[in-house]
């Protein structure tokens, strides 16, 4: 039983690549050995990174079809995403490009939005609009209205659609991928040069005959903090705590801290992280612009709090 795990490990790691930061790579190969590793000379968000691994795929196997799934996400179903990416892998092969939207538990203004003919799961529908990410209200009519899910960021497409799309919405990433993938020592010249862009603006906001299959799958992003209940857990108060705080007369909340003690006193609904000698204290619901925080840090010369 355990040889017969081991071989199937290996098997599924024989049609696994992580693209990942070339300061990360060494660490994920340990991680994760024989699984193959592209390491992004520089940052160059998703449209490049996916357009990379589309690009080296279609090279070994001219019809190959992915499944893009981000690394920051969390999911209590296993089996039913399992089930879920099979139906969206069998719709890809056909042509079009396949997303997992998910049935949103709870009014949330950090995730982007599809809207759908229809939201039964594990069915394939198609996709009217991707929607930014909403305001509070904006947010709430759509929980209400049962015609939206939340954007994964999880998709299935052939190497050779997706490029066709680069090609046609940014032509320019489009050739230098091929390129490196033809010659991968053109990677350090080339890669810089190209825009930082993410696959949902570059593409799928452009794409026609996009189609989603609906999923219910205990799905959550991680990328967030205000996500670390789904992974930790909470107390009575529904406040999770990760190292040594305490929370008095307050619900609702995320603290974590790295060392020493943290209290948060008469607040409900905030995040507050101390890492090194770093506070964050955030609105729960702005958890994702934490993003602004790095941004003026940078542009401030305090890059080192980071």
């Amino acid at each position: 039983m355990v040889a017969a795990a081991a071989q199937l490990g290996a098997q599924i790691a024989q049609h696994v690549v992580i693209v990942t930061a070339e300061s990360q790579a060494e660490a994920t190969r340990a991680i994760v050995p024989g699984t193959e590793v592209i390491a992004e000379p520089v940052g160059r968000n998703t449209a490049a990174a996916i357009g990379l691994a589309a690009a080296l795929l279609a090279a070994k196997d001219p019809d190959a079809v992915l499944a893009i799934l981000p690394a920051d996400q969390h999911v209590t179903d296993r089996a039913g995403l399992a089930r879920v990416l099979g139906i969206a892998m069998d719709a890809a092969e056909q042509g079009p490009i396949a997303t997992v939207g998910i049935t949103p538990t709870r009014v949330e203004t950090g995730f982007g939005y599809l809207e759908v003919e229809a939201t039964t799961p594990g069915t394939v529908t198609p996709v009217l609009q991707f929607v930014e990410k909403p305001d509070a209200a904006t947010a709430a009519q759509y929980v209400a209205s049962t015609r939206y899910l939340w954007n994964a960021g999880i998709f299935c497409a052939r190497a050779d659609r997706l490029l066709a799309e680069l090609d046609q919405h940014l032509p320019g990433t489009g050739r230098a991928v091929r390129e490196i993938a033809a010659n991968p020592d053109l990677a350090k010249t080339l890669y810089p040069t190209l825009p930082s862009i993410s696959i949902d603006h570059a593409v799928m906001e452009k794409a026609s005959g996009i189609v989603t299959v609906p999923a219910a799958v205990g799905w959550d992003d991680v990328g967030s903090w205000a996500a670390l209940p789904a992974v930790r857990g909470a107390d009575v108060a529904r406040n999770t705590v990760v190292g040594t705080a305490i929370v008095i007369e307050g619900k609702d909340n995320v603290v974590v801290s790295d060392e020493g003690i943290v209290a948060v006193v008469g607040l409900s609904d905030v995040v507050v992280v101390k890492s090194g000698d770093a506070i964050l204290v955030i609105k729960k619901d702005q958890a994702q612009d934490v993003r602004k925080v790095i941004d003026a840090l940078s542009a401030r010369g305090l890059a080192r709090y980071l």
